[in-house]
């Protein structure tokens, strides 16, 4: 979709649409309206082709972002009962996104639900979503008629976790003491974070400047920020620390 703020006839930035079922949906029929949020475009493109066949799924596409700013529009603006969110985006990441959106979330008549759909089995990753809103959280290694059946779960009101991610998740919350605080990392900013994971990813930092919308001099300030915070040397270093921290 070029546009994705007008996905599948959807409103325009100012108005919120009206979920209205396709002619084809019977009353006992299951129907959801999707916003999908991922920086990759190839990505989207795949899960649209597994999941957006309304007629045979249920699933309705309503919209489509890369960056948090995009999403909020077109979430704002569509008002899908699910997002499929990434949790590392140009702009803040998932949890940029949820925050921006908790009015959505609180509405008690049409409550926008919010499923993680990421890579990432982080720790840091998943609690970070599950704080911030978000109903469940699954991997990309998911198929694509586990991932119909956790977005109707999840529009239902379920939490619902990839099967590896669930017993951590249950520990992690089960508890009353917070999850252990990492000092060094938490020394970084937001920004910070972002252009680390992407250092470690092995990206070039022409790529990591055009990933978040900044220039190349604004990369190389946040990787010697990076380097300095943790006192490292090096980015050979810094991906080994992040690689031990789970955070690539």
């Amino acid at each position: 979709m070029s546009d994705p703020t007008e996905a599948n006839g959807t409103a325009g930035a100012g108005e919120a649409a009206e979920p209205a079922q396709p002619a084809n949906a019977g009353a006992g029929e299951r129907y959801v309206r999707v916003v999908l949020v991922d920086d990759h475009r190839m990505f989207r493109t795949g899960v649209q082709a597994e999941i957006g066949q309304t007629a045979q799924t249920g699933v309705e596409v309503v919209g489509e972002a890369a960056d948090v700013d995009q999403a909020v529009t077109v979430i704002t603006a569509t008002r899908p009962e699910v997002v499929l969110l990434d949790v590392h985006l140009p702009g803040g990441g998932g949890v940029e996104v949820l925050r921006r959106c908790t009015p959505l979330m609180s509405d008690t008549e049409r409550p926008v639900r919010f499923l993680a759909l990421s890579v990432s089995d982080a720790a840091e990753d998943v609690i970070g979503v599950i704080r911030g809103g978000a109903r469940g959280y699954v991997t990309k290694t998911i198929t694509g008629t586990d991932l119909v059946d956790s977005i109707f779960r999840v529009q239902e009101g379920d939490a619902v976790f990839s099967p590896r991610l669930a017993g951590f998740v249950l520990d992690a919350f089960a508890s009353t003491d917070a999850p252990p605080v990492d000092e060094d990392l938490d020394r970084l900013t937001q920004r910070e974070r972002e252009v680390l994971r992407l250092i470690a990813r092995g990206y070039a930092y022409k790529e990591i400047a055009k990933q978040l919308y900044i220039s190349v001099k604004t990369v190389e300030s946040h990787v010697s920020a990076v380097l300095r915070k943790l006192q490292l040397s090096n980015r050979h270093e810094l991906t080994r620390w992040a690689t031990a921290r789970r955070l690539v």
